[in-house]
């Protein structure tokens, strides 16, 4: 599909200039904090303006630790039904279908399903439609089994998940992993009384991951989908986030010399409110983004020790994002538009005094849900983007018609005019299932959970031949992508969590996998029942990887 360029108000802008959008009024901290009824904090902040850049200077952490509370007043009730928690509640009406100003124009022709893998020795396929995990199944044991499919479990440790798993090396040769513990904090205690922080593994014996510490300072124990590595400096930082957004407390961890130990460089209120993060390659710039309304903050941490706001815009409403290998362009998620937006950010890059950021493009697709992060690879000398959505488009009420956004590769050889010529969806993720009796099984029609895509992972950025994508109640999914416009399953692993309190839900794969390429395995976290470490069989790893 042909990129749109303009700004979010509908009038036509040249590709080259700096975009301020128009829309709606914008949140504040005042205004975004009060909606938060009964868990907003007593500290209101001044209004902020519209797009600020801040001269790169060390800010110190104060009067924004007064607004933790937000963070840790859910009660019990929550945890069967998070969805009465005000910060769900947002997130829902802010994740829900609003303006497709775009989309709402294109024919809703929904993509095939992805060709579902063929299942070898020692497998447990799936028992019907391709991604299910059937009401019956949990009646008469089946599920309890799991489903492997070219997949053998090799570790396992925790009862509990969250949004991002990390493979690291430390420079001794230490091998570790990462991952934050909880959907939504602090309801983690409800699942064999885990408390919550980023959970720190030795991964020496991928076979018997041992944890040897568990972080948890606000950003940490609260990080939603901002948890952040990058590997070449050995910094692991997070933005204090929640399902509709809380304040952006930044925890910035050197692991560079002993990973199992990381050691905490500096926890400041940079990231103004938080939701998702990301670092540019480099790893002296730390993106945080919120959703609950527009807002985009680039932190330096060139000195961990002492990070500083280098640009702020309120132009934008980001979900995830990525950063090509030289850090001059922002791939963002827009919830706003509701699809993907290029930015030029050369200037942020290059630490230009009062930088100036330029739309690039804009561009959508016809079943666009609610667009969760991309990843820019290259295959075969070609330029892409591995784009990924989550839920279905409305996250308030289940209507069978509603698309699931689901996966898919979007050609970006020419930034100005993003093209999807592949996707990667299950037989579950089609209408025409979402009509069927699938509707009744555990979960299905839970706005923030059900039958849909919610993060993929590559494992490298050139010609990275497979990609692993958690599918939320279908579990983890891995595709081959050699040719982008025609991917293919080649193996799956769903360990759905019993029918039972305290979440009547099946299995909850919301996380970032990671890729332990010496083993062939890829290690991902269920928010229902832990962390795994998954060997890839049957030649479904690809040679030369």
């Amino acid at each position: 599909m042909t990129g749109i360029t303009r700004a979010a108000g509908g009038n036509c802008v040249e590709e080259d200039e700096t975009v301020t959008r128009s829309g709606p009024p914008r949140w504040t901290y005042r205004t975004l904090l009060c909606q938060l009824g009964p868990l907003r904090p007593a500290l209101c902040l001044a209004p902020e303006g519209r797009s600020t850049v801040f001269r790169s200077r060390p800010v110190v952490a104060t009067a924004a630790i007064a607004v933790l509370g937000i963070a840790g007043a859910a009660t019990a009730a929550v945890a069967v039904h998070p969805e009465f928690l005000p910060g769900v509640s947002a997130y829902e009406a802010t994740h829900a279908a609003g303006s497709f100003t775009a989309a709402a124009k294109a024919d809703a022709t929904t993509p095939p399903a992805t060709p579902r893998a063929h299942c070898g020795p020692g497998s447990l396929p799936e028992t019907g439609r391709q991604g299910r995990v059937p009401l019956a199944d949990y009646t008469n044991g089946r599920a309890a089994k799991g489903y492997l499919c070219n997949t053998k479990q090799m570790g396992h440790i925790g009862s509990t998940g969250g949004f991002k798993t990390f493979r690291y090396v430390d420079r001794t040769g230490r091998v570790c992993a990462f991952y934050d513990g909880t959907l939504l904090f602090p309801t983690s205690v409800f699942h064999n009384e885990e408390t919550p922080g980023v959970h720190v593994l030795d991964m020496s014996d991928p076979s018997r991951p041992i944890e040897t510490d568990r972080l948890v300072t606000p950003a940490m124990n609260s990080p939603h989908e901002s948890l952040v590595l990058n590997a070449k400096r050995g910094l692991l930082a997070a933005g204090m986030g929640s399902p509709a957004t809380a304040p952006g407390i930044v925890d910035i961890y050197d692991v560079s010399n002993d990973c199992r130990h990381p050691v905490l460089q500096s926890s400041t209120p940079l990231g103004i409110l938080g939701h998702e993060g990301a670092f540019s390659p480099d790893g002296r710039t730390l993106w945080i983004s919120t959703t609950a309304g527009p807002g985009v903050t680039a932190i330096d941490v060139s000195n961990p020790r002492l990070p500083s706001i280098v640009w702020r815009s309120t132009d934008y409403t980001f979900h995830g994002m990525h950063l090509n290998d030289t850090g001059t362009r922002l791939y963002g998620a827009d919830l706003g538009m509701h699809g993907l937006t290029i930015l030029d950010v050369s200037q942020i890059q290059r630490r230009v005094a009062n930088p100036a950021v330029k739309l690039v493009s804009f561009t959508t697709w016809p079943n666009v849900s609610i667009p969760q992060n991309s990843i820019p690879v290259t295959i075969k000398g070609h330029k892409y983007l591995v784009e990924f959505d989550e839920y279905a488009r409305n996250a308030t009420s289940y209507n069978a018609s509603d698309p699931v956004g689901a996966a898919r590769m979007i050609n970006i050889d020419n930034e100005r005019k993003p093209r999807v010529v592949g996707n990667m969806r299950l037989e579950v993720n089609q209408p025409s299932a979402r009509a069927s009796d699938q509707q009744n099984d555990p979960g299905a029609q839970y706005g923030v959970q059900g039958y849909a895509a919610h993060y993929c992972a590559v494992p490298r950025q050139v010609d990275p031949k497979i990609v692993a994508c958690s599918f939320i109640l279908s579990g983890l999914r891995i595709f081959n992508i050699e040719d982008p416009a025609h991917p293919r399953e080649v193996a799956y692993f769903n360990k759905p969590a019993p029918n039972t309190l305290p979440l009547t839900s099946g299995s909850y794969a919301m996380s970032q996998p990671s890729f332990d390429l010496p083993h062939h395995e890829v290690w991902f976290a269920d928010g229902d029942s832990g962390f795994y470490s998954v060997k890839l069989t049957n030649g479904a790893w690809p040679h030369g990887l």
